[in-house]
This record gives C-alpha cells, sequence and structure tokens, in this order.
C-alpha cells in the first residue's frame, strides 16, 4: 500500500503530528524543523520523542520528512545567510537522529546572479561541512521549478551537486511534482521517459520522496504556485499514473496542497482510491 501523508505543524510536539496523522489516514508526515521563515528551533521534548515513537510503530508510520526553512540559502552571495544555513543544518541534523533513519529536505537554494556553477559550489560546500559519518538521516535534494535564480530545476545541477558532495551516500532527492512539470518536464504525457531521465542523469535509487501537488500553472512556467490534487493543468489522469508508476509508488508521498486538515483528508482518501 501507498503511503501518503501531508505537512503538520510540529509546535505541538511529535506525538501530536503522529495523532493528527492518523485521525486523516495519512501513514507517514512531513514538518518544518522551526518557522519556515527562519528563527531557533523549539527545544527536544525527549518524553515527546519517546513516545511518538511507540505511538508510530503502532500505527504504522516508519517514514517522516524533515523539512528545512525556507530561508536556508545555501548559495546565497551574503555569507551571513550562508553561516544561517550552516547552522541551521547543523542543529536540524543533530535534532533528528533523535529519530533516527528518517529523511530532511531543503531547497538547494537560489545563486542570486552569481551563476549556476557558483550556486553547486557553495550548496557542495555546505554539505561538505554539515554532513557526517555517523548520521543516519538522508538528506535530500528538492527539484525545484527554476524560479528566479533557483538551482535545482534541472537534472543536471542536482546531480553536479551530489558528484560535489563527499558522503554522497547521505544524500537523495525529493521529487516535486509541481515543481518539475513547472521546470518544463511533462510528467502529463510522458512521465516514463522523465523517470528514464531523472535515472540517467541522477540515478532512481536517489529517489527517496514525493511531494505530490498539482500546479496553477503549465508547464515550463517556472512559477511554483501549488494546487489541490485534480485541480490544476497536472490533472487527476496524470497523478493516478503517478501514484501507481513501480519507481513512485514504493516512495512516502507528501501533500504540501493549499489545504486545511479536511481537505487533505479528502486528498489522501481520493489517491488512496487512485491506487491499483
Amino acid at each position: 500500500m501507498i503511503k501518503i501523508g501531508c505537512h503538520l505543524s510540529v509546535s505541538k510536539g511529535y506525538l501530536a503530528m503522529a495523532k493528527t496523522a492518523v485521525s486523516i489516514n495519512a501513514d507517514t508526515f512531513q514538518f518544518f524543523t522551526r518557522n519556515p521563515r527562519g528563527g531557533k528551533a523549539k527545544a527536544i521534548d525527549v518524553e515527546d520523542i519517546e513516545s511518538f515513537k511507540s505511538f508510530a510503530a503502532e500505527n504504522g508510520i516508519d517514514r517522516v520528512l524533515a523539512h528545512a526553512p525556507y530561508t536556508l540559502n545555501a548559495c546565497s552571495p551574503d555569507e551571513r545567510v550562508r553561516e544561517f544555513a550552516f547552522t541551521a543544518m547543523t542543529e536540524d541534523l543533530a535534532r533528528m537522529e533523535y529519530i533516527p533513519g528518517q529523511l530532511y529536505n531543503f531547497h538547494p537554494g537560489s545563486h542570486v546572479g552569481q551563476g549556476r556553477e557558483k550556486g553547486i559550489e557553495l550548496i557542495a560546500e555546505l554539505l561538505n561541512r554539515v554532513l557526517y559519518p555517523e548520521m543516519t538521516t538522508t538528506v535530500l535534494l528538492e527539484t525545484m521549478a527554476g524560479k528566479g535564480s533557483e538551482v535545482g530545476a534541472e537534472f543536471e545541477e542536482l546531480r553536479a551537486i551530489i558528484d560535489r558532495t563527499e558522503l554522497s551516500d547521505k544524500l537523495g532527492v525529493c521529487l516535486d511534482t509541481c515543481h518539475v512539470y513547472d521546470a518544463g518536464y511533462d510528467i502529463v504525457n510522458d512521465l516514463e521517459s522523465v523517470l528514464e531521465e531523472f535515472d540517467r542523469v541522477v540515478g532512481l535509487d536517489r529517489l527517496k520522496a514525493v511531494h505530490i501537488n498539482d500546479s496553477k500553472n503549465p508547464i515550463g512556467s517556472h512559477k511554483d504556485r501549488h494546487e489541490r490534487i485534480g485541480e490544476g493543468y497536472i490533472g487527476i489522469e496524470a497523478f493516478e499514473r503517478i501514484i501507481n508508476e513501480p519507481h513512485l509508488n514504493r516512495l512516502p508521498f507528501y501533500l504540501e496542497t493549499p489545504n486545511e486538515l479536511e481537505g487533505y483528508a479528502k486528498e489522501i482518501e481520493l489517491l488512496h482510491d487512485l491506487s491499483r
């Protein structure tokens, strides 16, 4: 059975998130490690973590995805912004070890006029500072829409970051359906070819999670505007193919659509109904 979850708030703790996920028939979930616009992370509550682990095991939640704050820009021309990225990711990865073996996703960043190559160099530089051999978390590069000077809209850019990272075995990729579509990859009419290209350039073994979102804009728009499942340009028929694709349906799917809990529950039910 496919695993589907949505984005939840960590402010009430891990156990509360897991209980909320189960209440909407989710069997995984994603959360921000701290305020998505930056700031300090909430102190770890070890008792809450232990309660979460027991509840998760009882309810089939074996994989969750933490998301770095949006303000984490590893390739900013501003050294202070890059230093925040280092501090935040270092802290986040240390916190993730309280729940070993999970996933941590981040937007590679925007080079802001420095050029793609410099952006790739700086992102790899950060990863080489924060990754360490003993860590159990897999860090995911998210596929991006190509808005502005974003790095990561092309599979080749992700490959270049991986190739420059010393502990590349700690890296994976999170494929965002809205982002790849907005970046120009035709997952509506030619999903198979897109995955073949991903495999050729990056390797399907690197694919660890899917952000499953419709798009408010047509292919190649580079806009990054998420829409509810079946209500955008990707459409319900394409999502039926995505949710049943053999290389994808083994992965956890995470909804980031413009919804409240009731809406997420309906989308989770819809996606399960589409699953064969």
